[in-house]
């Protein structure tokens, strides 16, 4: 029986050295060897629906420019001009990756659009007669908002949309008449269109 119990031992000795062994690597850690570094760093601020910002530096920050202009359909056309951001596809992981997420748009302070693309089509009813403000504010997929010196990264338009004059019907020709100018947070307006306008 003692014969069998060396060999034993000696078996158990090796499989601990082989399991010990494998263990010694993480599965977790990217080819390469580099671990995952956390972006950027999350503050203690908040945007005004309570989402945490995540601050960045400003060199590598992701960036947002916005333009509104009235449609053919009495509607409004929102582009948005982007610098070190790519849009997340539908369905993305609810992760923080550099330079990725998506854009959402408020008029006067609601949300009315999450965008995946850098164009939006904003319905009439939602820019009525008056001036209003459209924002874009870029967010990560885990849904805190990109930041730089604790701002939020965003950008604002001032959207002034006139009624049409007495014989005259709310059609494409008098909504022209409508202006678009660049607010102070950055925002890119159409100033020729403004200035057109009366």
């Amino acid at each position: 029986m003692s014969w069998t119990r060396k060999p034993l031992a000696a078996l158990v000795v090796c499989v601990l050295l082989l399991a010990g062994s494998a263990g010694c690597g993480t599965d977790d850690a990217p080819e390469g060897g580099a671990s995952p570094a956390p972006v950027g760093k999350i503050l203690e601020d908040r945007d005004p629906e309570g989402r945490p910002l995540r601050e960045v530096g400003q060199e590598d920050a992701p960036g947002v420019g916005i333009e509104v202009q009235p449609d053919a359909a009495g509607g409004w056309d929102v582009r948005l001009t982007v610098r070190n951001f790519r849009f997340s596809p539908a369905g993305a992981a609810a992760r923080a990756v550099a330079g990725r997420g998506l854009a959402r748009l408020y008029v006067d302070g609601r949300p009315v659009a999450r965008l995946r693309a850098p164009a939006h089509r904003l319905d009439a009813r939602l820019v009525p007669r008056g001036t209003h403000r459209v924002t874009a504010r870029l967010y990560a997929d885990d849904g805190t908002v990109w930041a730089v010196d604790g701002k939020p990264v965003e950008s604002t338009a001032d959207v002034t949309a006139s009624e049409p004059g007495p014989g005259m019907t709310p059609d494409a020709s008098s909504r022209r008449k409508a202006r678009t100018q660049g607010a102070d947070s950055g925002g890119r307006g159409s100033p020729d269109r403004a200035r057109g306008a009366s």
